[in-house]
């Protein structure tokens, strides 16, 4: 498997960590994109997805099943975290091995493809 299609069966970051971001990327602000009936109250000035400021988190937004096959239903309109967070490649991204070795997933090696 490649590294660019690696997250379409990972989905193990949307089920580890909380996804908190600025009020202002929501819906309910004039520029906002991140659909506010998905989020919740989490500081004054911040907002996180719904699912993910609970102990066991998992976004709302995630669809199917981690480790197996996995999307985002607000892919194009996911928050800034979601959107600067990045594939770890042979340990560059030490949150991503965290959240695949929670499920059982193991580190992203890139594989050499062949033309």
């Amino acid at each position: 498997m490649s590294l660019a299609n690696a997250c379409l069966t990972c989905g193990a970051c949307c089920a580890s960590y909380r996804v908190s971001f600025y009020w202002g990327e929501a819906t309910g602000a004039p520029e906002g994109y991140v659909p506010s009936e998905l989020t919740e109250s989490f500081h004054p000035h911040l907002l996180c997805m719904q699912g993910t400021n609970q102990k066991n988190p998992r976004c709302v937004a995630l669809e199917g099943e981690i480790g197996q096959q996995v999307s985002c239903s607000i892919y194009a309109n996911r928050p800034s975290p979601c959107r600067e967070f990045s594939i770890s490649e042979n340990g560059s991204n030490p949150y991503c091995d965290k959240a695949r070795a929670k499920y059982g997933l193991s580190q992203l090696i890139p594989v050499q493809e062949v033309a």
